[in-house]
């Protein structure tokens, strides 16, 4: 990368490196993130100026000093990333390295289009795009082909369809909204991390270059040239997209981390920085050079203070943003004891180099490699995680020497945009119909022979608990070759109640008005709870629906039955409690028959007593007062039994020995004083209680199946599947037309 007097001459070697805050996604990624915090949730964009021959050095062109201190700023916030995804607790903020590379790739790509405006008055967009398609396509084509083949042989056979979901979405430049919707999908939060979702910051990147070349041209023939009101709407879109980042944060964060309208701000900022430049470099040394270490310093900041509890990107984004701009901007005019002294050095400037192959290498090698390893829980070690982290550095280096350069720099491309946009266009197609015939073939999984149907079974027989307990005793050791649905679909199902946004999330505190069975009968059931009382909607719709009763879900993401405030998120679920106390009063109007509640036994109070069980047993026992003071009959279902880890994914591992998948009587139990509590409190309310733990587990032996029949018990690592608990209408049945009466 060079530039002289902040006018940049170079080809823009530009790169984008996704990621999430942590390996479980959130993101949760949310975070999980993965945020995919399961959060994702939990990312980056690369960008170096330079002209590199195929021999990967650089050459910089003669009058030109190269900007050496971008480069190693590229390498801090590659490792930062890197380094936090390996594991590194002390670097727990390392996903604001994909902030560093957004403020970097603003302020290089503007600086070239800015160049060339003002050499030529216009921007050939078709040579932007050309010179992108060189840089960017030929590396991540490899990278998707290579990991949709070892996520093929080595990954979880009943997640490959989503995995090339997700590659098909990372070619076609909108992975970022898929892991958008997936982290605001409650039951796919807790989904293990994809090895294609560090693509997103390469999909944020290029919408905004779909739009920046063309409003940059138009804004500079309306403004003459005047670098000061082609700013102004610049501004304008900075502006809007930080105060929409700020709002989204608080409301949906998966949205707010991988959109690219909350993001568009940071690129503008760089872009800015690019726009003042000739005022930049003008700055004395006593300025610049602090201004460049303040910059380092608030970046390392963020990267050590910032963690997954962090609400990102929101306000907090400014500061490694603002540190990015400030080592930007004193950098323009290069003072001898600047942060460039550091990262100007070798040891900075040569990993810089590497960084865009650097990410798209470590984060497959670090969701694979464990799988592939044999590891029990797929995850790595720290230790192991740094290993693959440097193997990946390593990928990096022949990559750039084999494919990046000798394609980007071949003389085939020399001058002729239109070739290196139609290499783009294939190598686009051919990753997409890759990722389309994984999806449409993925790899068979071995099933025995066929077994009972299920809802079948239960409806025909006289005595369905009899029947059910028989078909637990005898639930099939491999997979059935009837199995419905097949196993790759059984997490996809969804009910109505989520088809049709009744299920509260966690930011909401008002009922919807969701209304199932006979909406004109007379008698009134209401499904209360949280997603293990959503769970059994699909049972009670059945049932609704055979007695003519009318059915009112009233469901919210962790939020329990108990009257006690649980953490959600590192903070008190304050929006739990309200939502609560606004779906009890709802069903204080209603006045229903019956009212059905449920709830998960995982969650922590905000406020630990000394004893737990006293605690818990007081808040059911406020909550069941409550409830029968609207006139209604109250049947509490004790939480369903855990399976041992992810069940589908175990199924298909261990499709010929599912009984390697079965949890066992007690160790199905998360927290047994919630059970207890629940009993105690019910017994002082006139509440009954309904314990479906013999319906999932053989009363004999205790060994909990994850297949039972033709159908599999379980979606993920705690909720029924829908074909399960709708098959369970017939045993559940008998229980609610005691307490309701006869029709």
């Amino acid at each position: 990368m060079v530039a002289r007097g902040g006018t940049f001459v170079a080809e823009a070697q530009l790169g984008a490196f996704g990621g999430t805050r942590t390996a479980a996604g959130l993101l949760s990624l949310a975070e999980a993130v993965s945020r995919p915090r399961s959060h994702l949730v939990s990312s980056i964009t690369s960008t170096a100026l330079r002209t590199v021959p195929a021999s990967g050095s650089s050459a910089p062109p003669k009058g030109h000093a190269p900007r050496l201190d971008i480069q190693g700023l590229r390498a801090v916030a590659v490792g930062l990333v890197v380094l936090s995804h390996a594991g590194v607790s002390r670097l727990s903020g390392g996903y604001v390295g994909v902030d560093v590379f957004f403020v970097i790739s603003g302020f290089l790509i503007t600086s070239l289009l800015l160049r060339e405006l003002a050499t030529t008055g216009r921007v050939s967009v078709r040579s932007f795009y050309a010179r992108r398609a060189l840089r960017l396509l030929p590396v991540s084509s490899l990278v998707t082909v290579v990991t949709l083949g070892c996520a093929w042989l080595f990954l979880s056979t009943a997640r490959l369809a989503e995995y090339a979901g997700d590659a098909l979405a990372g070619a076609l430049y909108v992975v970022n909204f898929r892991l958008a919707a997936a982290g605001t999908d409650y039951l796919a939060q807790n989904s293990p991390p994809s090895p294609f979702q560090h693509f997103w910051s390469l999909a944020v990147e290029e919408q905004f270059y779909l739009v920046w070349p063309l409003l940059l041209l138009l804004t500079w023939r309306v403004a003459r040239g005047r670098r000061r009101l082609v700013a102004v709407p610049l501004g304008v879109v900075c502006v809007g997209s930080f105060a929409a980042g700020v709002l989204v944060t608080g409301s949906s964060a998966p949205w707010a981390y991988f959109s690219s309208l909350t993001r568009a701000w940071e690129l503008g900022a760089g872009a800015l920085l690019a726009l003042g430049s000739s005022r930049l470099e003008r700055l004395p040394a006593a300025v610049a050079a602090p201004l460049t270490w303040l910059g380092l310093a608030c970046v390392t900041l963020a990267a050590l203070r910032y963690d997954d509890t962090t609400p990102f990107p929101g306000y907090h984004a400014l500061l490694p943003v603002a540190g990015t701009a400030l080592v930007l901007a004193g950098g323009c005019a290069p003072a001898r004891h600047g942060a460039g002294w550091l990262l100007g050095r070798r040891p900075l400037v040569w990993p810089g180099g590497l960084s865009y192959g650097w990410y798209l290498w470590h984060w497959p090698l670090l969701v694979i490699a464990p799988a592939a390893l044999g590891r029990a829980d797929g995850t790595a070690g720290v230790p192991l995680a740094l290993g693959l982290s440097a193997a990946a550095l390593g990928l990096a280096w022949l990559t750039l020497r084999l494919v990046e350069n000798p394609v980007r720099f071949h003389r085939a491309f020399r001058r002729r945009p239109r070739r290196a946009l139609v290499l783009g266009t294939a190598l686009t197609a051919g990753a997409s119909a890759l990722s389309l015939t994984a999806t449409a073939v993925p790899p068979t999984i071995e099933v025995g022979g066929p077994a009972p149907a299920l809802a079948r079974a239960l409806s025909d027989a006289p005595a369905p608990r009899a029947r059910l307990t028989e078909l637990l005793a005898s639930s099939p050791t491999a997979l059935p070759s009837n199995l419905a649905p097949p196993l790759p679909e059984v997490r996809s199902a969804r009910s109505a109640v989520y088809r049709d946004g009744c299920h509260a999330d966690r930011a909401a505190t008002a009922t919807r008005p969701c209304v199932y069975g006979d909406r004109t009968s007379s008698r009134t059931v209401v499904l209360f709870g949280d997603s293990h009382a959503a769970q059994w909607f699909p049972a009670l719709q059945r049932i609704a629906t055979a007695r003519g009763w009318k059915l009112v879900s009233l469901t919210k993401a962790s939020c329990k039955v108990a009257d006690v405030t649980i953490v959600s998120g590192h903070a008190p679920y304050t929006a739990c409690d309200t939502w609560r106390a606004n779906a009890m009063a709802r069903i204080k109007a209603l006045r229903p028959d019956l009212v059905v509640v449920s709830s998960s036994d995982a969650g922590d109070p905000a406020r630990p007593a000394a004893d737990p069980l006293r605690q818990w047993t007081t808040g059911f026992a406020h909550t069941f007062r409550g409830l029968g003071d609207s006139g209604a009959r109250v049947a509490a279902l004790l939480d369903t039994p855990w399976p041992k880890g992810d069940p589908i994914d175990c199924a298909a591992g261990n499709s010929l020995r599912l009984r390697a998948c079965a949890n066992h009587v007690p160790d199905t139990t998360p927290d047994a004083i919630r059970g207890t509590a629940l009993r105690a409190a019910a017994s002082t309310t006139a509440t009954t209680v309904i314990d479906p733990t013999p319906w999932l587990c053989a009363p004999r032996t205790g060994i909990c199946p994850v297949v039972v029949a033709d159908t599999a018990v379980y979606r993920d690592d705690s909720h029924l599947s829908e074909a399960y608990a709708a098959a369970l209408a017939p045993v559940l049945a008998p229980s609610l037309d005691r307490l309701v009466g006869a029709p």
